[in-house]
């Protein structure tokens, strides 16, 4: 069975239990597959990126045609920290709803609309209103050329510098360092596999660190990081609470020894050199 997520973020958890282990997040407007039902509160699912949990039930609305017809018709993600949908095309309106960057939403055409703001469709039918520019529309899968879509994954990756880190969590609110990197391609239309690991089906294969370039990822035990180029890489750290850069370069002031010297492989999206 079908379902969209209806909650600004649904948390995907290790088991059918709130105090379980946060595994991921589904954003608004995501459409997931129902595995299987557990109880009466509790669903087994599995996101459009192969990723499996536990969700409660009240996050989605459960619907094969609705669904069906939602990934089609939903055109557009939030690039907005955060973007109030409100009521009116009008800052003063009365807000329906608050949606965190990487959430899909349907934009729809009115005619003699603020050129500043943009009508969109809710999961639920609903019409409310957006700044346009808080917009993105979807990126379709291969449209980009190598050196775009390399500086779009940098520029996406980057735009959450700061965010406090979150285990499981991939939003403004708190990331971790594959949530930051797969919603850094994610956004720009390629779905890469969303722990630090390098896995067969997805499009990320190794290479040599010496053929990296921007927007290709690092892996270290347990952690992954997105290099932007100039030995710099922005990552989503443990260690220092947020999503910041640092250095694979030891003369530099953001030099990590405990990365640098532990890099396990290095991966693209781009593989030209094999590992």
């Amino acid at each position: 069975m079908n379902a969209i997520v209806k909650s600004m973020i649904a948390n995907l958890h290790a088991k059918p239990d709130e105090a379980s282990e946060l595994v991921d997040e589904v954003l608004y407007g995501m459409t997931v597959q129902i595995m299987e039902d557990i109880d009466e509160r509790w669903v087994r699912i599995q996101t459009a990126y192969h990723y499996e949990g536990f969700c409660q039930k009240d996050n989605f609305i459960v619907d094969k045609t609705k669904t069906d017809t939602w990934r089609q018709e939903a055109n557009h993600f939030i690039i907005q920290s955060f973007a109030d949908v409100l009521q009116q095309p009008r800052i003063q309106s009365a807000k329906m709803m608050t949606l965190v960057k990487g959430s899909i939403i349907c934009s729809i055409t009115i005619d003699e609309l603020d050129p500043e703001w943009a009508a969109v469709q809710l999961v639920s039918g609903e019409i409310g209103y957006v700044r346009k520019k808080w917009l993105q529309e979807k990126i379709p899968e291969n449209s980009l050329s190598e050196q775009q879509l390399r500086e779009n994954v940098v520029q996406t990756a980057l735009s959450y510098l700061a965010t406090p880190y979150r285990w499981g969590g991939k939003s403004p609110l708190g990331i971790d360092c594959s949530g930051l990197c797969s919603m850094a391609y994610m956004l720009n239309g390629v779905t890469i596999y969303r722990d630090a690991k390098i896995v067969d089906g997805f499009p990320i294969k190794e290479i040599s660190l010496e053929h990296i370039q921007k927007g290709d990822l690092l892996y270290f035990p347990g952690h992954i990081a997105l290099y932007i180029g100039d030995h710099l890489y922005v990552h989503s750290s443990l260690g220092g609470n947020e999503v910041t850069i640092n250095s694979l370069d030891e003369q530099h002031e953001q030099y990590r020894k405990d990365l640098a010297t532990t890099i396990t492989a290095v991966g693209s999206l781009f593989c030209r050199y094999t590992h």
